[in-house]
């Protein structure tokens, strides 16, 4: 068939994993526990007890998997380090057999002519760092720097393509306000501290990798597309408006303009106060960056509601605002497919902050392994056409990471839900590309999708 739709030439067309995620060895090499070694070891938290100290095993057959990262075509590999492979205690020296195991991943991913794109932090914090205060300790900030500076000294001269963190708003509020996710806390004050630290853990790491003589630097947020229910209800509008502040501008704004909104500083001085935020934390934060990574999977409808309680405790200040729950068609997750929030999304990002070039990071579903896998080809088809949609626009979107290369541990679901393109068989550890791994190799190679 023709392309109906074809991208820019020099489009980067890649897929995703994370350390945690996939790695498995949990106690090989020196590697120390992170904050999720210990979450999922703890009853009750992840599903049916799963952990990640095997996970997919790729520690031990990244060979094999780069061999099919190879035969999809990937141009690009978007992976995590693990922090505490690099320095156990979260600080102090570096474990250089951790260093080794990336050194031999970066070089075979070149050996097969695949990009790699690193992301510093991907959720799994040392744990002692933890004991020590975790992400409300402002030192942590500075020993994320730390970390960073080691890794790139190592690698720097093989990867171009640098993000510092991986969606700190679940690493905040996740974390520290509902406790869905490591390290479990359910405190609102703890997930805004958080929030300021991881803000300047990036700001911090963005300084020191420039220094070392990183091109390329970026952070990869999840902004939530935001939506009111009716869009000629001014109540709905406004609340929109107030989430959109208190979920993503939170960390749009100091990134990329210098400051918290209004909003947002209200909401912390209420709840955490201001002694954590000093004066040049704002010029640190707002270091220059060179990309803007976006992860997208579902919108998110909102009402204005009085009396509502709003949207729990992942959304501190939402009083009064009502979260719509998801209508269908749903992944196996339960969130709502809507390319058009994706393209909407980016518009947004873009009339806000121009002049960012963005690189969707992420963009996948988890369906289940039943049959062929139409459901996860037709998302990502969707969402493919919403990119070029926006592009269309004047969007500068430079690529295209789908989530996941192989299904692998998906946090507190475990191993219950798959977002790979390469089915895993955890008893076996056999690996099967999926009938989407077959398709979206015909669009990489075609740079477009075929008319409908």
């Amino acid at each position: 068939m023709t392309v109906g739709l074809r991208f820019p030439d020099g489009f980067v067309w890649g897929a995703a994993t994370a350390a945690y995620q996939i790695e498995g060895a949990a106690r090989d090499d020196g590697r120390g526990p992170s904050i999720w070694d210990t979450f999922s070891r703890t009853p009750g938290k992840v599903f049916a007890g799963h952990t990640g100290d095997v996970a997919c095993d790729h520690y031990h057959r990244y060979p094999d998997d780069i061999g099919l990262m190879a035969d999809v075509g990937l141009r690009s590999y978007r992976f995590s380090i693990s922090w505490p492979r690099i320095k156990p205690d979260g600080t102090g020296p570096v474990n250089p057999r951790g260093l080794d195991f990336y050194d031999r991943l970066v070089d075979a991913l070149h050996e097969r002519g695949i990009d790699p794109v690193v992301t510093l932090y991907h959720w799994d914090l040392p744990q002692p760092l933890e004991d020590r205060g975790g992400w409300t300790a402002r030192e942590t900030a500075s020993w994320f720097a730390e970390y960073a500076a080691a890794v790139y000294q190592r690698l720097g001269d093989r990867v171009r393509v640098w993000t510092t963190l991986n969606e700190p708003w679940c690493s905040a509020f996740l974390g520290y306000a509902s406790g869905i996710h490591a390290p479990g806390h359910q405190d609102p004050a703890a997930a805004l501290k958080a929030v300021h630290h991881l803000l300047l853990a990036h700001g911090l790491a963005v300084g020191e990798l420039r220094a070392a003589g990183a091109q390329t630097l970026g952070i990869t947020l999840n902004p939530s597309a935001v939506r009111p229910a009716d869009p000629d209800n001014a109540a709905d509008v406004e609340a929109a408006r107030v989430v959109h502040a208190l979920s993503n501008r939170i960390f749009y704004d100091p990134i990329l303009a210098g400051t918290y909104p209004p909003e947002a500083m209200e909401l912390i001085e209420a709840l955490a106060g201001l002694g954590h935020i000093h004066d040049q934390d704002a010029k640190t934060i707002a270091a220059p960056i060179d990309l803007l990574g976006v992860n997208y999977y579902a919108p998110t409808y909102v009402a204005g509601r009085k009396g509502s309680p709003g949207g729990g405790p992942n959304n501190p200040g939402t009083e009064g605002i009502e979260f719509l729950p998801p209508t269908g068609p749903l992944t196996d997750m339960g969130w709502q497919i809507e390319p058009a929030g994706l393209t909407g999304l980016l518009e947004q990002i873009h009339a806000d902050y121009p002049g960012i070039p963005i690189m969707i990071t992420e963009n996948g579903a988890a369906f289940p392994h039943t049959g062929p896998d139409h459901d996860r080809i037709s998302y990502v088809d969707g969402h493919l056409r919403a990119v070029h949609d926006a592009i269309s626009r004047g969007v500068d979107v430079r690529g295209y990471f789908l989530w996941s290369f192989l299904d692998n541990f998906e946090w507190a679901e475990g191993y219950a839900k798959r977002f790979g393109i390469v089915h895993v068989d955890y008893q076996t550890q056999r690996r099967t590309l999926k009938e989407s791994a077959h398709w979206y190799r015909s669009v990489i190679a075609r740079n477009g999708l075929e008319d409908r």
